[in-house]
């Protein structure tokens, strides 16, 4: 592999909470360790749909998951599936959608919540929370740091080529307390002071990062349709390429030939969007 990289997802942020919430993360886009751009969610803007068109490259039209109740085995090539076809090592730390569209579904709460599989063709070290049981009474998410530790702790074990983490906390956060309120403002405080020194310590690891979300949320705390809060978000990257102007806004199918690209694995030929570092 010519890189590695590590994609941190934290589901459900719009833009505007990044901007205004995210100090470390903006601190670094200050002094030019890192730079932002806007990212535009497919449609629809629900969370299972653009995990699946962040990995594949395809939109839901075409790769058939059209939301959280349609959940299934995709049949599109994926960044897992192409870093392996290079000779890489995935890992991911995710909710359980991630495990069943690009490994196995269904999926088994024992089997699938950790396992290690080196021959594997797409994900060789996975652990997986369910969240089962969700709604506004409880959140039913892992405490961030745990997951951050999760994925360092795969790297360092497993030298992972590519790494995924995907945490629901913020999202489920939203959908309960709204944007325009102090729980939403400590819960975005608290994940940035989470997250910031694992950016540090990946960063000396030899990881280029990206932190994004999947979609945004609107004033009510609602995703799934085309308006600027529920589709825009940002995306912030620690790396040497080559990117856009700062005013081009990244197109969520953008983000998996991207990837693939950085690291040194082949673009499926179902990944037509442009990469947009270099």
């Amino acid at each position: 592999m010519k890189r590695k990289l590590l994609l941190i997802i934290l589901d459900g942020v719009p833009w505007r909470n990044f901007r205004r919430l995210f100090g470390n993360l903006e601190g670094w886009v200050d002094s030019g360790e890192a730079r932002i751009w806007k990212h535009r969610s497919v449609l629809p803007s629900t969370s299972a749909s653009c995990y699946a068109s962040i990995h594949t490259g395809v939109s839901p039209q075409e790769h058939g998951c059209t939301g959280n109740a349609n959940v299934f085995r995709l049949n599109h090539k994926d960044i897992f599936s192409q870093v392996r076809e290079a000779g890489g090592v995935t890992g991911a730390v995710a909710h359980s959608y991630w495990s069943q569209f690009f490994n196995r579904h269904p999926y088994d709460y024992v089997r699938d919540v950790e396992y290690d599989e080196p021959e594997s063709t797409t994900i060789n070290h996975g652990r997986f929370h369910s969240m089962t049981g969700y709604g506004k009474a409880n959140q039913m998410t892992p405490c961030d740091v745990d997951l951050f530790a999760s994925l360092t702790n795969l790297c360092l074990r497993f030298e992972l080529d590519y790494g995924l983490l995907h945490t629901c906390t913020l999202d489920s956060m939203g959908h309960r307390f709204f944007h325009e309120g102090e729980e939403m403002d400590h819960a975005c405080f608290v994940m940035d002071e989470m997250l910031a020194p694992f950016i540090t310590r990946w960063r000396k690891m030899g990881y280029e990062v990206i932190v994004t979300a999947d979609h945004g949320q609107d004033e009510r705390g609602h995703h799934g349709g085309r308006s600027q809060l529920q589709q825009e978000t940002a995306l912030y990257y620690f790396g040497d390429a080559v990117g856009p102007e700062p005013d081009v806004v990244v197109d969520q199918l953008q983000l998996a030939p991207t990837i693939l690209d950085r690291i040194g694995a082949p673009l499926a030929d179902t990944m037509k969007a442009d990469t947009f570092l270099r």
